[in-house]
């Protein structure tokens, strides 16, 4: 049996937990550069604020009466991270699905409501944060039990008869089924995911291929994804923001260009993997239609695989300069790393070893930014410890509550 642990209503419930004058009341948090809505606490769903809606749409009396959260993913990911080692502690098997999400094993628990009830009540007392927990034999059925899980007072629902339960569950609700999917559906008949778990097999793989007769069978209770206890090997690792306002200055764009290129070396030794290329471009503000348009990319191979943000540095500066044209104002910029390799996994250089200093070098980075907080050591090339002109707008962010010293609660 799988189990779907998942925060409710997350990058809302996290704001919360600091800040308890919010409970209650309609919260929204909003994307990068407060565009649109990226999580609704059930009060402003009640409002009407539908999810992905861009802010200046909502309606004037309706925005007045919510509290805006611009998006705080250090928070977000730090709360996250503390579910995740609490559900390691209770169950054998985690899988991480998403930030907010993570699927479990119930492999040798006798009595699994009443461990999806503990796990429920542990995170709530030691996180603050409030979920769901849904199961069912498979992965996509777990998804459909936790999300029946939300409208039941324990917070925990089994489906272990898909076949009667399923009977009014939408098939848009279905997990995998987009909405294009969902309208093609319909026109077949298709409207619950009871009718998709009856469907002939042979005429739905026929029309809409395999990964929807996969996930009819998941429906049906035959297991064909299990837990993926590690995350999968990646091939490339990608770093990229929206500016808060267009830059036109070469310095500003490369100091931006600097910070992501950081960032991505960060999760790269983080992941113990060695780059073997960098690619690194440029956008302007597609939106604009009367602004002159440039989205230039360029990519460069290193010699040997390498995780030292200095070379790293070293190559998207280089090519940033490269492709920078005058006359252009720039809303985006992008890092990314590529054809990534196991750190004892790689081809060497024939005429040079391997540069021991760079690898300690990066490792005291690493430790002291781990143990004081992101910002303590940087590199001058990427603007470390300066605002930015380029920085995301960010008008309603919260503090880091729980990464950053100088912005932790404090009891008098």
């Amino acid at each position: 049996m799988f189990g779907l642990v998942d925060g409710n209503n997350f990058y809302a419930s996290c704001e919360r937990v600091f800040q308890p004058e919010l409970i209650g009341k309609p919260v929204v948090v909003l994307s990068n550069n407060d565009g649109c809505c990226i999580a609704r606490s059930d009060e402003a769903k009640a409002l009407g604020v539908k999810m992905a809606q861009p802010i200046f749409e909502v309606a004037p009396h309706i925005r007045n009466q919510l509290i805006i959260r611009s998006a705080n993913f250090g928070l977000y990911g730090d709360l996250s991270g503390r579910i995740v080692t609490i559900l390691r502690d209770l169950f054998a098997r985690v899988e991480v699905y998403s930030i907010d999400e993570s699927f479990i094993s119930f492999e040798g628990v006798r009595d699994r409501i009443q461990a999806a009830a503990e796990a429920r009540a542990r995170i709530l007392q030691w996180t603050g944060i409030p979920c769901c927990v849904g199961i069912a034999p498979t992965k996509t059925l777990a998804k459909a039990a936790n999300k029946l899980a939300k409208k039941h007072p324990s917070g925990v629902s089994v489906i272990d008869n898909p076949s009667d339960q399923l009977k009014h569950f939408p098939v848009a609700d279905v997990w995998g089924v987009g909405r294009r999917l969902t309208a093609r559906l319909g026109e077949d008949g298709i409207l619950t995911a009871r009718n998709l778990l009856d469907a002939n097999p042979d005429t739905l793989r026929a029309r809409y291929g395999v990964t929807l007769a996969r996930t009819q069978r998941e429906l049906q209770g035959l297991v064909c994804t299990d837990l993926q206890d590690a995350e999968p090997d990646r091939q490339q690792i990608v770093c990229s923001r929206s500016f808060g306002h267009e830059i036109i200055q070469q310095q500003d764009l490369h100091e931006a260009v600097a910070t992501f290129a950081v960032m991505a070396c960060e999760k790269l030794r983080a992941r113990r993997l060695k780059a073997s290329g960098v690619w690194v471009w440029l956008n302007t503000n597609a939106f604009k239609l009367g602004q002159a348009q440039y989205h230039p990319g360029k990519a460069m191979n290193f010699v040997a695989p390498t995780s030292d943000t200095r070379e790293v540095l070293t190559a998207a500066s280089a090519l940033t300069r490269a492709m920078y044209r005058t006359g252009y104002q720039y809303k985006k910029a992008g890092v990314g790393l590529l054809d990534l390799t196991q750190c004892d996994q790689q081809q060497g250089d024939l005429f040079a070893g391997e540069d021991v200093r760079s690898t300690r070098t990066m490792a005291v980075l690493d430790q002291v930014n781990q143990k004081y907080g992101r910002g303590t050591l940087g590199f001058a090339m990427s603007g470390w410890r300066r605002t930015p002109q380029w920085g995301m707008r960010q008008e309603n962010l919260s503090k880091a509550f729980t990464t950053k010293w100088d912005q932790l609660l404090r009891v008098v």
